[in-house]
């Protein structure tokens, strides 16, 4: 779908130098300037069949609407590629969709920031990268080194054999991964033993995961966290950035598919966030599971936003 641009409106201060997001952000062509573009992936069809509470497929249009009023700081364009729709129960069809837009956009110098939608997302934002890096395939010698590193409370790491869903984006990327003769280099921050079984705990020790539990993740060891994250980092020649925003405490993040007993606070995650998008490695991210039919006086909607505001500075 192409962007509506009359969901991007909000005040409008007298004063000079006062521009906010609305006032800033335009359509996407391929005549854009280098910057950065939105995509939207409006689909729930992946949480339904891992039996989550739906309404993430409404994330992106919240997203859109909390980012309008915030002030403008960024240093490059900001463009909106409108919205890859989930019909029905294709999935499938969504996901090819959004890796058609994903890949067009990093061909026309952009980095894609895609709002979800349940964390299905993740295959479709990995699946237009990684055609990007295909169509470049015969000037490289090496295969590309893309490290994944994703804030969440969940590995989605479940076996894709029995259903692709919202739990399986990073098993079915190891797969593809195998096939191609790729390496998988995937980083989980944030994890909540209480949430899942051991294994999926077993899978990610197979895969070479980086893991972080969420008690694990506190100010008092950020530094040790950032020399973890940095080492990976040095591992990869690209990152991929994703968000399951139900990372955060459910007081932080109450409008999600499965809110978070405990968490991990933004105070702890941001700086990590920075990190990332310093290193200059960063090619693409994603925010997944945002549920507006949950939230509370738009909490969720509102971190969700500072989050791209982060990633766009």
């Amino acid at each position: 779908m192409k962007p509506d641009m009359n969901l991007w409106n909000g005040r409008v201060d007298p004063e000079a130098n006062t521009a906010r997001w609305h006032q800033q952000v335009q359509p996407f062509t391929t005549t854009a300037e280098p910057g950065t573009t939105l995509i939207g992936f409006c689909s729930d069809e992946g949480v339904r069949r891992n039996k989550g509470r739906v309404g993430a497929a409404l994330g992106p249009a919240a997203m859109r609407k909390s980012l309008a009023s915030l002030a403008w700081h960024q240093s490059v364009p900001v463009y909106d590629a409108g919205d890859a729709v989930c019909e029905g129960e294709d999935l499938e069809a969504a996901h090819r969709a959004l890796a058609e837009q994903v890949a067009e956009c990093l061909a026309h110098q952009q980095l894609p920031i895609v709002m979800g939608g349940g964390h299905e997302v993740a295959f479709g934002s990995w699946s237009g990268l990684a055609q990007h890096f295909m169509t470049q395939e015969a000037t490289q010698a090496q295969p590309p080194r893309i490290g994944i590193i994703n804030f969440d409370a969940h590995f989605d790491l479940r076996d894709p054999g029995l259903v692709v869903s919202s739990g399986t984006p990073f098993a079915q990327i190891a797969q593809v991964c195998e096939q191609r003769g790729w390496p998988f280099q995937y980083a989980c921050l944030g994890v909540s033993r209480a949430s899942n079984t051991q294994a999926l705990f077993d899978k990610a020790e197979q895969l070479q995961t980086l893991v972080w539990e969420d008690r694990a993740m506190t100010q008092g060891r950020l530094a040790e966290m950032k020399s973890e994250l940095n080492a990976f980092i040095g591992r990869c020649d690209h990152l991929y950035l994703t968000i399951d925003i139900d990372v955060f405490p459910a007081a932080q993040a109450p409008g999600v598919s499965a809110p978070a007993a405990r968490g991990v606070a933004l105070d702890v995650i941001e700086p990590l966030i920075e990190q990332i998008t310093a290193s200059g490695k960063l090619r693409l991210a994603d925010l997944a599971e945002l549920n507006p039919e949950y939230d509370v006086d738009g909490h969720t909607a509102r971190l969700a936003a500072r989050l791209i505001h982060t990633l766009t500075l």
